[in-house]
């Protein structure tokens, strides 16, 4: 038995498919069969149900999986135990980020953070919350930025920054006159909402402290975008609320309908998260330091004031 052979079972596993699990590899499709089949001999044991399609696990396959990623996963800290012993801050990494901080967090931190490090390669994609965490516990992603806690004992979280929420109020809105919001002048039926699968969107809602059955309201509007939620609420449809960093750059006219709150001002926890074995810690650490430096600075610079995370979910 092998770490190779390990490594492409849980190619085969994921893709479903040995075509493209040699692909994935890099290996030519026989080669990855033959010695997935050396396996299966010397284990007598069928790791894969080849008559199904797509390709499926068998039931010892699946518990030889679990077994398998986490042998290969350990195999990885060699290597980064000679990293981290001669401080090596290099090699790829893959880093998931919600949608909700992708756009406003990244501009801020990318350049200054490949200048620092330019032997990291980095591998950025924009997953929801339940992405993230389902593709760090299968070892497709290294770490990720992402709204927290999240109370998964596999996940370790460090705590980047507590973003502060900001009303978006238009004019006609009955909240639009009050120079200050107090949490409990929001109410969840004239809230403009993210679509479900957004944490941001369960943040909005915890804060609301209910959220009610809308099957009797006139309609019920959720969105993919914060962008599209300004402008649903700009025609009149209600108001909403959005993270402190996508207000920074709105246009003059919009700033208008910003209202903040009274202190403690309300605000959600962003956080670097990892796997709970620890792997490439010091690319982590160099992230968190570039992320944390930046972001105070933008926030000082605003002169914001933040005390209270949002409540747990």
């Amino acid at each position: 038995m092998t770490i190779t052979q390990l490594y492409y079972v849980l190619a085969v596993a994921e893709n479903q498919n040995f075509t493209k699990a040699a692909e994935k590899c890099f290996v030519t499709q026989p080669t990855l069969s033959m010695q997935i089949q050396k396996l299966e001999d010397q284990l007598d044991v069928q790791i894969f149900d080849r008559s199904k399609k797509p390709i499926e696990l068998t039931d010892v396959g699946k518990k030889i999986v679990t077994q398998a990623r986490n042998i290969v996963n350990e195999s990885y800290r060699i290597q980064d135990i000679v990293d981290q012993q001669k401080g090596f801050i290099g090699g790829e990494f893959k880093l998931g980020i919600i949608p909700t901080v992708m756009p406003t967090l990244l501009p801020m931190f990318l350049k200054t953070f490949i200048k620092k490090h330019p032997k990291v390669k980095l591998k950025i994609e924009e997953l929801t919350t339940e992405e993230i965490i389902a593709r760090i516990k299968d070892g497709h992603l290294d770490a990720a930025i992402a709204a927290t806690p999240l109370e998964d004992d596999n996940i370790k979280e460090r705590v980047l920054y507590f973003e502060p929420f900001v009303s978006y109020i238009p004019k006609g809105h009955r909240l639009h006159s009050n120079k200050k919001i107090e949490i409990a002048d929001l109410d969840i039926d004239d809230m403009l909402l993210l679509e479900d699968g957004h944490c941001f969107r369960d943040g909005v809602i915890n804060l609301c402290k209910v959220f009610k059955d809308h099957s009797d309201d006139k309609f019920q509007l959720e969105s993919g975008s914060i962008e599209t939620l300004i402008k649903l609420s700009n025609e009149g449809l209600g108001m909403t609320l959005l993270p402190y960093l996508h207000t920074i750059d709105i246009n003059d006219k919009e700033k208008a309908n910003l209202h903040h709150f009274t202190e403690p001002t309300p605000a959600r926890e962003v956080s670097i998260i990892y796997h709970k074995s620890e792997l490439k810690m010091q690319i982590i650490e160099a992230l968190q330091d570039v992320i944390s430096g930046i972001i105070r600075g933008a926030i000082a610079f605003q002169n914001v004031k933040i005390i209270s995370p949002l409540p747990n979910k």
